[in-house]
């Protein structure tokens, strides 16, 4: 489960923007997670629970995941996203060799409340 180990380096980030900002305790994360990231969301958050509950600065944080929907190009240079991991049809051209938009791997930290 690499989960855990996203979330434990997750929880160094978290700490070292404890100390940075001369801060307590966390309150609220929100983390994006791309379609193509490869990261199962709800081992992502039993390992956040867990890791959470053994650090008294992160004890009663919230995670709030936010996973934006897989977009596709094609070779016609038009951009589509789907409801589904499957690229489908181009919506413009009608071809069917589309490709996975950059950015669509990444975990990103967007915001973090502390106190």
């Amino acid at each position: 489960m690499h989960e855990l180990s996203l979330v434990q380096n997750l929880f160094a980030q978290l700490e070292e923007l404890l100390r940075q900002n001369n801060a307590k305790k966390i309150l609220t994360v929100k983390v994006e997670i791309g379609p193509f990231a490869g990261v199962v969301t709800d081992s992502f958050e039993f390992a956040f629970d867990v890791m959470r509950d053994c650090e008294p600065w992160a004890n009663g944080a919230q995670l709030i995941l936010v996973t934006p929907p897989p977009r596709y190009q094609c070779l016609c240079g038009h951009i589509q996203e789907r409801d589904k991991l499957e690229p489908g049809v181009c919506e413009l051209c009608g071809d069917d060799f589309l490709t996975p938009v950059s950015g669509g791997n990444d975990i990103v930290l967007q915001q973090v409340e502390m106190e």
